[in-house]
């Protein structure tokens, strides 16, 4: 029995430095995922990691990323950052230096996207985010060039602000509009910014332009205002856990104008907390379940099959990410951050489930399409597309 005791302490020192102390799994390539699993848009992560793990299935099912003369099966390593930015920095700072991550995809909110963005530059991993338009997200904030390790797989801002205000001049041709958006959050007061910039160019009027903050659920004092000013149109550039509410609380005042939204708009969840209060309005997003292409019919049968519905823009933008990773991780031809973050940036072309899309020289942002679509008889429906 004392045998047996004093083995057992040797044990356990031998199986720490056998495993607790052993390198780095070479066999395996390590992806990380931060996505708003909890908190305040919970539609979103989970719509990021359903597209995570399928496209994650779907490699290692071929028998993993090819490198060179081999075969790699892929590890996803999946963080919720709970709807904070102080979480999504603190994932992005586990996933670059516990788990040894070669990339992170993710977060996908831009309030979110922005603090894990610092934290990937300053560890020199490359991060992808799927859904964050806002420009800061890609832009160094010392020296506003871009940053070296930041991409995403959408479009910016100042793109889908400038198409929105265009469709409401050009397209609906209402003259007057009026804004409501969350000033705390970066993507809100960034796009609400560009749309009345190029709304105003164009021979608009912003009529009434108000703010609120995250997490407000009493809109009537703006909404009064807004009401006062007569506008043709409302532009609501805020999140599908918000429009509804907003909405509802405008039609009980006797606000009668259409409603028309950006990207943030893009969850089905929206359908069912609007129902019929918002059949008609339009909004810009990334791609169109309904006028795909054969690339993105056969991502949305996979997704139907495995998951039971039809993906939404964060679930495509998420899977096209990681395509942009498996090309750049084939380019580089090794498991190497630096070299992978080198492949993608010279990527000439890539054909993705959101259209196809390139990035210029030294910049993180791709060159792409928008797509405006129409909630039409409770679903969303293509209207037109928006190009560069």
């Amino acid at each position: 029995m004392k045998k047996t005791a004093m083995l057992i302490p040797l044990l356990v020192v031998f199986s720490l430095s056998l495993f607790g102390c052993a390198k780095e799994d070479s066999s395996i390539i390590k992806i990380g995922v931060i996505a708003e699993l909890t908190g305040d848009i919970p539609a979103v992560g989970a719509s990021c990691k359903n597209a995570a793990e399928l496209a994650v299935s779907e490699i290692n099912e071929a028998g993993g990323v090819q490198l060179a003369d081999k075969k790699y099966p892929v590890k996803l390593i999946i963080e919720d950052n709970a709807g904070k930015a102080d979480q999504s920095a603190s994932s992005a700072q586990k996933l670059i230096t516990q788990q040894k991550v070669t990339a992170i995809v993710g977060p996908n909110a831009s309030r979110y996207a922005l603090p894990a963005a610092e934290i990937a530059e300053t560890g020199k991993v490359l991060l992808i985010t799927p859904w964050s338009t806002a420009p800061k997200t890609t832009l160094d904030s010392r020296t506003n060039a871009s940053k070296k390790y930041v991409f995403r797989a959408c479009f910016i801002d100042p793109f889908q602000g400038g198409v929105l205000a265009k469709f409401a001049l050009d397209n609906l041709k209402l003259k007057k509009a009026a804004v409501l958006y969350d000033v705390a959050s970066e993507y809100n007061k960034g796009i609400a910014e560009i749309f009345k910039e190029v709304y105003e160019q164009n021979g608009g009027t912003v009529v009434a332009f108000e703010t609120y903050t995250t997490n407000d659920k009493d809109f009537s004092s703006q909404l009064t205002k807004i009401k006062q000013a007569e506008p043709d149109v409302i532009f609501l550039p805020n999140y599908y856990s918000e429009v509804p509410l907003q909405i509802q609380q405008a039609k009980r005042l006797g606000i009668t104008v259409p409603f028309i939204g950006s990207d943030s708009w893009g969850s089905e969840e929206l359908l069912k907390l609007c129902g019929t209060d918002c059949e008609g309005y339009y909004f810009s997003t990334h791609y169109a379940a309904d006028a795909a292409t054969e690339v993105t019919k056969k991502f949305i049968a996979s997704y139907k099959a495995k998951y039971g519905t039809t993906p939404d823009d964060v679930a495509a933008l998420t899977y096209d990410s990681f395509g942009l990773l498996w090309q750049a991780l084939q380019t580089a031809g090794k498991n190497d951050r630096q070299s992978v973050r080198d492949a993608l940036a010279k990527i000439p072309q890539y054909e993705g489930v959101t259209g196809n899309m390139q990035f210029a020289e030294g910049s993180g942002d791709p060159v792409k399409s928008a797509v405006i679509l129409k909630i039409k008889d409770g679903k969303f429906t293509w209207f037109s597309n928006a190009r560069p």
